[in-house]
């Protein structure tokens, strides 16, 4: 076989990338997906509209929308992964080839060997009944000539690749990690060397540190063998620090496209500037993180005008009545009147990232002096030790180590730390649902850990949850209304006369108003910032005095978090309640919490005020924690 020909593949090798910024434009590179005016719909929904692009070979692009803006039905598409929707219009080219309506064995040759992905969730994409060994066979096996010890060796190889030890590859998917579950759909992806791989969100829900971790490892391998990614995701803070190029997606359309650090410069498009004015760093003494209020458009309907005008402070009269094209734009490419105008002008460029939206601010000055504010909840060198058996074997694993702290009246106190640094046992102790193997609970004069049967049921009206997926934690089944009335019959004793009229109330108390056109729609039918919002309802419903929020904006559209930590800090600050928030994001501990406590495999390694912690970290890991924030700004301060 000649030298040039990849002996696994069967595919011309490719020379390795140098680094991003020794290489040349990209658009000096050969075009290896071209997407001409797609369209695709789910029924009456038309989730993409009309997008056009060009992605060359070697480019790390990333595409960046809220949750329904059509990001992820355009990689599948791209992958012709559509069995609920069908492509309406436009062209997909791959090298060259038309394969918008591929017969299903054309598809078969190109996947794996010439465009692969990895998903969003890897508990998902891998098998639970095969072992990662034979996951990896029937890819390689099914698609190459290789068998027996040249396989496994190939499967060595790619797991040392992604940082994985080759002895795991005899382990089961939940025997691994999160992230290394992550890692392992990475490297099958990449198994066949191939050219395109389509990363739909693919660190989402994992933590910072392992978020960080494995883009750092994508981009480095990406760079090495040359290969194209489009990276979908709703964070704009971790793809710009990855791609070369960004795309924004709204409404199933692209509003700006361009290289990721002039975006950061020149943002464009309101919409982008929105999404930017997420982030802000986390030392600086007053810390403003922006929200987009109002919600997407429905697509199943006609789309009139701009389809962003309704949240746009910006718009003018132009924007409601003829939506936008996509046209070349100052630095890039836009979708918008007014910035178009602009640029006309001759007064387009806009510095940095304006808010557009609503910001939540918090400064040093807020910090209250949590000493002089009265305990509500002690936990004293609790500690809690796990036993398994395997076999004769007998497993021990302490998930809390002798933790000690207070939860006071109308403060905020973060408990940070990676997934599996006991974080949620914590949680558990602290809500009766677990019982310490060591030290004591303490709720006033009552001790939580003794509590049993009715006792224990009395004293879970006074300490709620927040969990982190909304969708998950709300019945499909019930209404709203319903969903909110469990708890005031079972803690409150309310009768049926005063239901709905305490219902309603709990929905205008966390923003969702006016609450007759809430009440009778099942989740469902509300954006993901409204099924938060009436999670956090249903947690306020028994008068709780403290409230236990697990990772309540992990899950949510960045442009969305702030205006959930923002009603959080308005429930804290006006009801009193002690809060404990738990969370991986020190960023999101900084604009809510008034004291940090940071855990690191069971024992807390720092804690004290929020702006102290953050800014005289003491522990390594401490600033680990730190220096995996998403910040795009970081490295152009830099």
């Amino acid at each position: 076989m000649p030298e040039d020909v990849d002996q696994l593949t069967g595919n011309e090798v490719r020379a390795p990338r140098t680094a991003v910024e020794e290489r040349p434009d990209a658009t000096s590179e050969p075009v290896l997906l071209d997407v001409r005016d797609l369209s695709v719909a789910y029924g009456a929904t038309h989730a993409v509209r009309e997008v056009s692009f060009q992605l060359n070979d070697g480019e790390f692009v990333g595409l960046l929308g809220e949750s329904g803006s059509g990001k992820t039905t355009l990689g599948n598409a791209i992958l012709r992964l559509l069995p609920a929707g069908r492509i309406t219009g436009g062209s997909i080219r791959f090298a060259g080839q038309d394969i918008t309506h591929a017969s299903q064995a054309d598809l078969r040759r190109l996947r794996w060997r010439d465009m692969s992905t990895v998903f969003q969730s890897s508990m998902n994409s891998l098998n639970p009944v095969l072992t990662i060994e034979a996951q990896f066979r029937d890819v390689i096996e099914e698609h190459t000539s290789m068998r027996g010890a040249e396989v496994r060796h190939r499967i060595a190889e790619l797991l040392e690749m992604v940082m994985i030890d080759p002895s795991f590859m005899r382990f089961y998917p939940h025997e691994l990690s999160g992230g290394m579950k992550q890692r392992v759909c990475l490297a099958l992806a990449l198994a066949l060397r191939p050219r395109l791989v389509v990363l739909d969100e693919p660190t989402t829900g994992l933590d910072v540190i392992v978020q960080r971790s494995i883009l750092d490892n994508v981009r480095a391998l990406q760079r090495d063998q040359g290969f194209a990614v489009l990276l979908i995701s709703h964070d704009l803070g971790t793809v710009m620090e990855v791609s070369d190029r960004v795309m924004v997606m709204y409404a199933g359309r692209i509003v700006e496209d361009q290289r990721s650090a002039t975006m950061l410069a020149e943002p464009i498009h309101p919409y982008t500037r929105g999404l930017l004015g997420a982030y802000a760093d986390p030392r600086a003494d007053a810390v403003e993180i922006g929200y987009i209020p109002g919600r997407p458009p429905d697509l199943s309907r006609p789309v009139r005008g701009c389809p962003f005008a309704p949240r746009c402070r910006e718009a003018a009269d132009a924007c409601r009545t003829e939506e936008p094209r996509l046209v070349p734009m100052g630095p890039g490419l836009a979708a918008c009147h007014v910035a178009e105008q602009a640029y006309a002008a001759g007064d387009g460029r806009r510095e940095g990232a304006p808010r557009s939206g609503q910001v939540f601010t918090t400064s040093a000055s807020r910090e209250v002096r949590i000493e002089e504010r009265r305990p509500i909840l002690e936990v004293d060198r609790v500690s809690k030790r796990y036993r398994s058996r395997r076999g004769f074997k007998v497993r021990e694993v302490d998930a809390v180590i002798d933790v000690s702290f207070t939860l006071r009246e109308g403060t905020v106190t973060a408990l940070v730390g990676q997934s599996g640094s006991g974080k949620s046992t914590l949680a558990r102790l602290v809500t009766g649902v677990e019982r310490p193997t060591s030290g004591e609970v303490r709720f006033g004069d009552v001790r939580v850990d003794r509590l049993r049967g009715r006792a224990l049921r009395d004293y879970r009206r006074h300490i709620q949850l927040v969990f982190q997926d909304p969708f998950a934690a709300l019945n499909p089944t019930h209404t709203i209304g319903y969903i909110l009335s469990r708890p005031l019959v079972n803690y409150g004793g309310v009768s049926r006369r005063e239901l709905r009229p305490r219902v309603e109330e709990l929905l205008e108390s966390v923003g969702l108003s006016p609450a007759s056109a809430y009440i009778d729609k099942f989740p469902h039918q509300l954006s993901g910032g409204q099924q938060q919002r009436v999670v956090v309802a249903r947690a306020l419903a028994p008068d709780p005095e403290i409230i236990v929020a697990d990772e309540p904006i992990s899950m949510l559209d960045v442009s969305i978090r702030a205006e959930i930590l923002q009603l959080l800090d308005d429930l804290v600050r006006k009801r009193g309640i002690a809060m404990l928030y738990i969370t991986h994001d020190l960023l999101s501990a900084r604009v809510l919490a008034d004291e940090v406590l940071v855990l690191h495999r069971g024992r807390l390694v720092e804690s004290g005020p929020t702006l102290r912690v953050i800014r005289e970290a003491r522990d390594d890991y401490t600033q680990r924690l730190l220096n995996a924030i998403p910040n795009p700004y970081a490295t152009r301060r830099a």
